[in-house]
């Protein structure tokens, strides 16, 4: 079937039953993610990979990805700036656009002198295994000129559901049938050959990789077995680092 026919749009039925169960319920390691999306949805495998593959192209689906808990590779926290109003903007464009480890960087707005609200800069800050966040803190002040951060590193994290598709149908006050699961950050160390499979694992799939049997590929690149990728991707998921299997839509957002 041409893509050029086929409907990507939100509203399609088919499209919605798909990205109701992509976007954000399949949770850990999937062997074979799209035969599990069509199973959950009860649309046939072949209809499910065209209808992705499609989305994707047609830029419906930002993303299609195996995402991580990045808190466990990493040190990472929110962190809070005070910076003079005439560097503001400045200070922004460098945290944005020249520094790798910054992200979520955002300019508060308040029209009242409230509790923190002389912090007019936001951004979340992780830095590698082995390296200081502290330093580079400091660094990242010097550079902006700021006077002054606080680094708030989480206690305590839950996974966000970004479901676009399954939130239309929740009535205001709806609540899951069980309580999210509280997870603690922990940095996880890993070896070569984690790493090797992390590596390929995490990179996001483009339209023509969109296959029932993604991972032969995958394990290819990383220069190992199947059987071995599996293995090493099923024991990070044991260890915490493997968040959940999604299709992101151009209308979400997400923490992840």
């Amino acid at each position: 079937m041409s893509t050029i026919s086929v409907p990507v749009q939100f509203d399609d039925p088919i499209n919605a039953a798909i990205l109701a169960v992509s976007e954000d319920t399949l949770q850990g390691f999937q062997l074979d993610p799209f035969g599990e999306v069509a199973a959950r949805s009860e649309v046939d495998l072949e209809t499910v990979l065209i209808r992705v593959r499609a989305m994707l192209e047609a830029g419906t689906i930002r993303r299609v990805r195996q995402t991580l808990m990045a808190t466990n590779l990493a040190h990472g926290a929110l962190v809070a700036w005070q910076i003079p109003e005439d560097r503001l903007s400045a200070a922004f464009d460098t945290m944005y656009q020249n520094d790798p480890f910054s992200g979520h960087v955002v300019i508060r707005s308040t029209d009242t002198a409230i509790t923190g609200s002389t912090y007019r800069l936001w951004t979340t800050l992780k830095v590698p295994q082995g390296f200081s966040m502290r330093k580079h803190a400091d660094y990242l002040k010097a550079v902006t000129g700021a006077t002054h951060y606080r680094i708030m590193p989480a206690k305590r994290l839950f996974a966000l559901g970004v479901g676009h598709i399954r939130r239309k149908g929740l009535t205001v006050g709806s609540r899951a049938e069980v309580p999210a699961e509280i997870i603690d950050p922990a940095i996880v160390l890993l070896s070569e050959l984690d790493w090797k499979v992390l590596v390929a694992l995490k990179r996001e799939f483009e339209p023509s990789e969109i296959e029932r049997y993604l991972w032969q590929a995958r394990a290819d690149e990383a220069g190992v077995s199947l059987e071995t990728f599996e293995a090493v991707a099923q024991s990070l998921q044991e260890r915490k680092v493997i968040g959940r299997w999604n299709t992101l839509s151009q209308r979400q957002e997400t923490l992840e």
